[in-house]
């Protein structure tokens, strides 16, 4: 089991809650998910309660994610996507806390589960929807009809325009998914490789230097991805939130 690489996105209830017959227990996903949250809110509040005209190691870290969002944001979406920063920052920053806490021996990744990073994506593109609506009532439609497009071909156009927006919470959440769990899987194999080989003496112990430095650089790559898939499911936020802003092409 120590071996197995699929383990380690194992589900299991640490407090068996049953409501109605629905089951609201709280697993080590939730608690994770907690963690995270807790982490991130703690970090930044710990860093900039006491603010310097000098700031600290800890508090330029937070000025720097803080404006490093903000230039995201407001190149994609403009000043007026200012709006949204509270929710692009938080989600950024529980990405990213979710994904480094992944990178510890015994811990859960929570963005490892398709579900999880689904309901994030939900959240984005409801809040454009939603937003999109209230800000311009059917004017939100002009989102999927574009420009400059011949008359007959705008059936054609808007139902291809339809299926990519419905399918962005697909590709935002299958993206972050897939890359944590392939990561962790891959990481786990060739630490398994080391154990194995290991247990067979000493040309086995030989043979697993391969797989250990395989095991460093591959743990380096993926606190690199930890960074970039945060990046990225911010940067995809904030485009989407220009639509929502700004849906006429």
């Amino acid at each position: 089991m120590a071996n197995d690489p699929i383990h380690q996105f194992q589900i299991s209830k640490l407090v068996d809650l049953n409501i109605g017959g629905l089951d609201v227990s709280f697993t080590n996903s939730s608690l994770f998910m907690v963690a995270t949250a807790a982490a991130a809110s703690a970090f930044l509040y710990m860093t900039t309660s006491n603010r310097g005209m000098v700031p600290s190691r800890l508090q330029s870290i937070s000025e720097m994610s803080y404006e490093f969002v903000a230039s995201m944001l407001r190149d994609a979406a403009g000043t007026q996507g200012m709006r949204f920063f509270p929710l692009v920052f938080s989600l950024f920053m529980f990405v990213l806390v979710a994904n480094l806490f992944g990178m510890f021996p015994y811990f859960f990744t929570v963005t490892s589960h398709i579900i999880v990073t689904f309901m994030l994506a939900m959240l984005v593109i409801g809040t454009v929807v939603v937003y999109g609506f209230m800000k311009h009532g059917l004017g939100f439609l002009n989102l999927f009809v574009p420009h400059g497009v011949p008359g007959v071909l705008v059936p054609l156009v808007v139902a291809i325009e339809v299926i990519s927006f419905l399918s962005r919470p697909i590709s935002l959440s299958v993206r972050l998914f897939a890359n944590m769990l392939a990561g962790h899987i891959t990481l786990k194999v060739f630490a398994g490789f080391i154990v194995s080989m290991s247990a067979m003496g000493f040309v086995g112990v030989v043979g697993s230097i391969l797989p250990l430095a395989m095991t460093v650089a591959l743990t380096g790559l993926e606190f690199l991805v930890a960074f970039l898939q945060a990046y990225v499911f911010a940067v995809l936020t904030c485009m989407y939130l220009n639509d929502a802003i700004h849906p006429g092409h």
